[in-house]
């Protein structure tokens, strides 16, 4: 196989950019919402849907824009994606209203769906040796976990000093940039036989995604309930059409029979795993930083620096361990670090947990950028050329349930656990959620609030503790099938090189 040469390299660079945007937005804007509620003065409603559009039309058109991507060009739909997201990013710095914020929040989930799936699926074209590929899948997972580590610092920094719609508009010279160098660096890559495009397929995987995404967030704010339900159960049965439908076509949206390679499945479904045990505690940690340990947003933002720069030394590794040690086993460990992080956070406690915390977030950003580079590796090796922009849309949906399922199910244990905590009298808005404790407790006489501030904090600590631990338990497990699952599929294709 060919060798990158300086300019591949510097391509990578250029492919990394929009990740990293990317996963900045995926955090900035909850340290932004304060102040545009207030601009905008956006009902319940229309606030959750500020912040759920992005996340709903990412996940739901994933699939869609990865395949599109093998049709038309990926560096064609990557170029047109960046276009989307910079205009989008200038609408929603600018918007006057809560309904064209929501509109525009929707615009950078679309151009978010087309830059995903293009970035990844376009190392596979330029990188060709094995080993350089996945130096190169080190660096753009990389820059993903530094991107959401980031994002809190920058919006932090951005907020104290100019308009939040600020936080928006950084995106705007990096898609210039983009635009302007992308066309020169990167290579276009397609299928050269994509075959009929079945418009049938596209509304289908949007009616399972987007029912499906709703309904695990819908359930992870008000609890099992009919609405959250039946979204799931009718994306399951616009999922099952959709499969069905992808069995007979000539040319379909989705080749399923990537599945039938074990690399490629169980790579999916590991990644999917290990995002599902930490999601949740990520939620739960800007929390426990300023609403337990008393932090300020930029200096709890700053304490989650060290598990960034693990996350990038991680991925490092990952790349260059396979010269030594077999794949599975890189994950395997890699996972099983992670979950001794998670672990690590029962000796969190009200007072003094910071250094604790610390340390358990560099076990988990070492341990998880190391498995899930390998694991990014083999989906997009693993699939056809022609076929790597659907793989990789693949990989990424798997991202986006796992996170919205992290979210309801971790999110749900650590809530129920936390309402348990709290005496019966406590107000029902105290029940609710930790901050809804601190705002009721500055209402009460001083003794009555600080017995309150007690309780719920303990409370949120002992969820905290419990969500570790399931979180954990997921990534053995994720880190035991896959050192099964993956080191048969390894052995079969070293016989499979060596015949």
């Amino acid at each position: 196989m060919p060798r990158a040469s300086r300019r591949d390299w510097v391509a990578l660079g250029v492919l990394v950019l929009p990740v990293l945007l990317i996963s900045v937005d995926m955090t900035v804007l909850g340290f932004a919402l304060p102040y545009l509620s207030e601009d905008l003065a956006p009902t319940g409603a229309q606030q959750l849907w500020i912040v759920d559009i992005y996340s709903f039309v990412l996940a739901g058109l994933l699939v869609l824009m990865g395949s599109l991507g093998d049709r038309i060009g990926r560096r064609k739909l990557l170029l047109a994606g960046a276009f989307a997201f910079g205009a989008a990013s200038v609408l929603a710095a600018f918007a006057d209203s809560a309904e064209l914020l929501i509109v525009a929040r929707a615009l950078l989930g679309l151009g978010g769906a087309t830059l995903m799936p293009s970035t990844l699926s376009l190392l596979r074209s330029i990188f060709t040796d094995a080993d350089q590929r996945r130096v190169a899948i080190g660096v753009w997972s990389a820059g993903f976990s530094g991107g959401m580590a980031l994002g809190p610092v920058i919006g932090g920094w951005l907020l104290e000093h100019f308009h939040w719609g600020s936080v928006f508009l950084i995106n705007v010279p990096v898609m210039v940039l983009l635009l302007v160098l992308g066309p020169i660096l990167l290579p276009e890559a397609a299928d050269p036989n994509p075959g009929r495009f079945d418009p049938l397929s596209a509304v289908l995987s949007l009616a399972t995604t987007l029912p499906v995404v709703y309904g695990i967030k819908t359930m992870a704010k008000e609890g099992i309930e009919p609405t959250g339900v039946a979204a799931v159960l009718a994306g399951l049965a616009f999922g099952a059409w959709f499969v069905r439908r992808q069995t007979v076509l000539a040319d379909p949206m989705i080749d399923l029979s990537l599945f039938r390679r074990r690399a490629f499945g169980a790579s999916v479904l590991t990644n999917l795993l290990s995002v599902l045990a930490f999601t949740g505690l990520m939620l739960l940690t800007p929390q426990y930083l300023q609403l337990v340990l008393g932090l300020r947003p930029f200096e709890a933002a700053l304490w989650m620096l060290p598990a960034t720069a693990a996350g990038v030394l991680g991925a490092v590794a990952a790349a260059q361990a396979p010269r030594w040690f077999a794949p599975p086993k890189v994950i395997c460990t890699g996972l099983l670090l992670a979950a001794a992080g998670l672990l690590a956070l029962l000796g969190t406690g009200v007072v003094g947990g910071l250094p604790v915390l610390v340390a358990s977030f560099v076990l988990m950003g070492a341990g998880v950028s190391l498995a899930d580079t390998l694991t990014n590796d083999l989906i997009i090796s693993t699939a056809p050329p022609e076929r790597a922009g659907a793989a990789s849309a693949i990989s990424e949906t798997a991202f986006e349930l796992g996170g919205a399922m992290g979210v309801a199910v971790i999110g749900t244990v650590a809530g129920t656990v936390y309402s348990a905590g709290l005496p019966e009298q406590a107000d029902p808005v105290a029940r609710e959620t930790l901050g809804g404790a601190v705002a009721v407790a500055q209402t009460l006489p001083a003794e009555q609030g600080a017995a309150l501030l007690d309780a719920a904090r303990t409370a949120f600590v002992d969820g905290m503790h419990i969500a570790a631990a399931v979180g954990a338990a997921l990534l053995v497990y994720a880190g035991t099938q896959a050192a099964i699952l993956l080191r048969n599929s390894a052995r079969a294709k070293a016989e499979e090189r060596a015949a």
